[in-house]
């Protein structure tokens, strides 16, 4: 039997026992319909994706070009087939594609690239059933609610889309609304994600993708419930009133459900859109230091984390009321909250990075349970490389080549990097996610200011490390020298961003 004949009946059976799987599955959970189809269909494409990888890359020698070339090629058509299958069921699927879309520097590029178009690319809902959900929602007429529904969307995402309404009173609000079915189908979308993990990890025991599914399922519920959305909004608000240039719409609460969520309407450019910038005057350095100081105050200092940055939820203009330059946040459905511990440690992980202090780089490593994997954790947090992580990342900013090192050192350690995902605390997989978008938008701003950036950081990691002492920490002399040691670092980092 020749190669071409054994991969054929590879694959008949590979679909032969997923059909059987997907039947057994769907009739001891008691799936419906409509569930049957899309759980049919979603064991068919990963069947397909499972064959390809098995019957292309056989017999190939692994540590060859051609076999790197062959992997590049399979890894594009299964992203595509599996990009597909996000677009036709939507929701869920959806969430879990632009997760993956987000992680830069963690998966293989052609993964990333292919799932980055679902961020601004999500299927719409027809307005029908816009409109249905309103008024199920409301038990009344939607015209009674609002004086005016604009057909065409502001924004379409994987669980909602966004419309310019005006209510009665001649108020103009954005509307979330969220897509009608992906409620319904969520629990059997997320049991389907769940059973094919199990069973690839059998197939393929050194992908380990279970991290991906447990995300979907411990956050799925908060983003689909809009009522807490609207909390986390008003939350963020008053935690970070002190930005002056942070803009949080303000939620119309008589008008918001768990899926309809209905708030002020702000207007900009996105933060990506280069071409705004330049002709509403504004600095791009300017907007990438106020994100840079947002987002370490959020995970340094505060331990209170908005994770979905992508440049759809990020708008930048100029303040009506005093021409300043401000940043509008957006979608607050998911946020990860910090643990103190977790926080403090992750602060002086950091601090070792930035000092390249290798042993404390180990040790706060090993804290996150990377064992001896902690060079390649620290190359994942950073986004650099352990070559530059020696030599201290303050010291030299990253380039091209570096960068292209990064992205092979994600597709040739794929598997430990899976394992790794596995391992460590899941607070860290929202960071790591939060991350990647921003660098992704720094990247696009092309306003990389590796010094500026990390005295940013510094600056809150010391600040932060204080308030931790100073609360556990008992005497007046204790006290004193907390006190003392925070002002000679920040006079230090003062002093390094000027003479630098």
């Amino acid at each position: 039997m020749n190669f071409l004949q054994r991969a054929g009946r590879h694959k008949y059976v590979v679909f032969g026992i997923a059909g059987a799987i997907t039947g057994a599955y769907c009739y001891t959970n008691h799936v419906p319909v409509l569930g049957i189809a899309r759980m049919g269909s979603t064991v068919a494409t990963v069947a397909y994706v499972f064959a390809d990888y098995k019957i292309t890359l056989y017999g190939v020698d692994s540590t060859s070009d051609r076999y790197r070339e062959l992997k590049s090629k399979v890894h594009t058509r299964a992203a595509s087939r599996l990009r597909n299958l996000c677009c036709l069921h939507g929701g869920v699927y959806i969430k879990a594609g632009q997760h993956i879309g987000a992680l830069d520097y963690l998966l293989p590029d052609e993964y990333v690239q292919t799932m980055k178009v679902l961020h601004d690319d999500a299927p719409k809902s027809q307005l029908n059933d816009v409109i249905k959900v309103i008024e199920e929602d409301f038990g009344k007429p939607a015209s009674e609610i609002f004086k005016y529904i604009e057909d065409k969307p502001m924004g379409a995402a994987s669980l909602a889309q966004v419309h310019r309404c005006v209510l009665h009173d001649g108020t103009e609000v954005a509307v979330k609304v969220q897509h009608r079915n992906v409620k319904a189908f969520s629990d059997s979308d997320v049991k389907c994600m769940e059973f094919l993990c199990n069973v690839a990890a059998r197939l393929f025991p050194e992908f380990k993708f279970k991290w991906l599914v447990e995300e979907t399922k411990k956050n799925l519920p908060k983003e689909l419930d809009f009522i807490q959305e609207g909390h986390n909004a008003d939350k963020v608000a008053e935690m970070f009133k002190h930005f002056s240039f942070l803009k949080i719409p303000k939620i119309y609460w008589n008008w918001t459900t768990d899926r309809v969520l209905t708030m002020e309407i702000c207007c900009g450019g996105r933060i990506d859109d280069l071409e705004y910038f330049q002709k509403n005057k504004i600095n791009v350095k300017e907007v990438s230091q106020m994100l840079g100081k947002l987002y370490s105050e959020m995970i340094f200092v505060k331990g209170f984390i908005h994770c979905d940055p992508h440049p759809g939820n990020l708008l930048v203009r100029k303040s009506i009321a005093n021409g300043k330059t401000e940043i509008i946040l957006l979608d607050h459905g998911l946020y990860q909250k910090l643990t103190d511990d977790f926080r403090i440690s992750y602060c002086r992980l950091w601090q070792s990075l930035i000092k390249a202090d290798l042993d404390g780089v180990k040790k706060y490593c090993i804290e996150l349970n990377a064992g001896q994997m902690y060079p390649l954790l620290a190359c994942i947090i950073s986004g650099r490389s352990w070559n530059s992580i020696m030599g201290g990342i303050s010291n030299k900013s990253i380039n091209a080549a570096e960068i292209e090192e990064i992205a092979g050192i994600a597709s040739e350690f794929l598997p430990d990097i899976t394992e790794l995902l596995q391992r460590i605390p899941r607070q860290m997989l929202l960071i790591l996610k939060t991350n990647d978008l921003l660098k992704g938008i720094e990247s696009t701003l092309k306003a990389k200011n590796n010094k500026q950036s990390l005295i940013t950081m510094s600056k809150c990691c010391i600040r932060a490390m204080a308030n931790y002492d100073l609360e556990n920490c008992s005497g007046l002399l204790n006290k004193i020298k907390i006190w003392f040691d925070f002002i000679i670092l920040r006079l230090k980092l003062q002093f390094y961003g000027i003479s630098n």
